[in-house]
């Protein structure tokens, strides 16, 4: 019951936070099943934040989870960008597509002052980061809105760090995730283990709850994971398909088909490794390239391939995130989903 104390909920579940494929309609929907609700604020605007927070708050009195990425924000490179659309002047090519006219944008914007105004206005139950931790400055301001903490570790070496700045748990984040890997201590994807590897790991090596994420799909993944000693899990890829996620035709379709089997962890889409299910561009280019710009600059380059492709119903451009088990994957409600989760508990 460490988890249910800590964060003021009834089940020891927590929605993973899924940049582009859901807003604060799944939160709700998780938050009053008795879980944890997360919407995730990582592509939002502070305005954006502020009107998912109201829309959140006047339809709920449950705890949710604020989610934000902290990693440092890269300087533009025209040189890597350069190398990047050359490397894709192919796809243009194909599509009829001049590179010369797509604008670069800045991507996913770091956790900053301004969202800690936000935040001590709404004072939501929890704030979780990816990446790491913001400066010692924003953590005050954080904490001053009377929320815990939370924050992704990859190895124990990450959750030492993290417990060493106060968090209030840690969530374990093992290989098998989908989207963006939390690694920040290290980019040697040879750091990165297992769910069941980790979780017992950073249990023996820190004194704050443990959740565990990556591969967890069912009551029984639950279950494995508490007899390892998490506190709880945190669960994504079983909400993609729910009818509250805004995940795209595409991405629904792929999820779907028996191409869900086979992900892998890419940089192409973003700059940073991330798992998702491997796709044209990820076979064609390989999954993980020294072409693309530092995350999040890559993204630009690719959106209009993207688009083009999905017009015509296909995700060969597309970041289709997902984790190595999508087995838990229906198109129910989230309700449901969380239900089934909990069930024997």
């Amino acid at each position: 019951m460490i988890l249910q104390k800590l964060f003021g909920i009834e089940l020891p579940i927590i929605q993973a936070p899924m940049a582009g494929v859901q807003d604060s309609a799944l939160a709700l929907a998780v938050s009053n099943a008795g879980a944890l609700g997360s919407v995730p604020c990582a592509m939002l605007s502070p305005d954006a934040i502020h009107s998912e927070l109201t829309t959140i708050t006047t339809q709920t009195d449950k705890p949710f989870n604020l989610n934000f990425f902290c990693h440092t924000q890269p300087l533009p490179n025209a040189q890597r960008e350069s190398v990047w659309r050359t490397t894709l002047s192919p796809y243009y090519k194909e599509f009829g597509i001049d590179p010369e006219k797509i604008p670069a944008g800045v991507g996913r914007l770091p956790f900053n002052a301004a969202i800690v105004d936000i935040l001590c206005l709404f004072r939501p139950a929890v704030v979780s980061f990816h990446f790491g931790l913001p400066s010692a400055e924003l953590l005050a301001g954080v904490r001053r809105s009377g929320a815990k903490i939370l924050s992704s570790a990859t190895t124990v070496e990450e959750a030492v760090w993290l417990e060493a700045r106060g968090v209030d748990a840690i969530i374990a984040q093992g290989l098998e995730a989908g989207g963006h890997r939390g690694m920040f201590l290290s980019n040697d994807l040879s750091t990165q283990v297992g769910t069941f590897a980790l979780v017992p790991q950073i249990v023996q090596a820190v004194n704050v709850p443990v959740i565990a994420a990556g591969g967890i799909a069912d009551a029984k993944g639950v279950r494995a994971a508490l007899a390892l000693g998490a506190a709880g899990v945190q669960v994504g890829t079983a909400y993609l398909l729910c009818p509250e996620a805004t995940t795209s035709a595409v991405h629904r379709a792929a999820l779907k088909d028996r191409s869900a089997q086979h992900t892998a962890l890419t940089n192409i889409f973003s700059g940073r490794p991330a798992r998702g299910i491997v796709n044209r561009m990820m076979r064609e280019l390989g999954p993980l390239s020294t072409a693309a710009p530092d995350f999040p600059f890559a993204t630009s380059a690719i959106t209009p391939l993207r688009t083009h492709a999905e017009s015509q119903g296909r995700g060969d451009f597309s970041p289709l995130w997902s984790g190595q088990n999508a087995s838990g994957c229906e198109a129910i409600a989230a309700a449901e989903v969380t239900y089934a989760l909990s069930g024997g508990l």
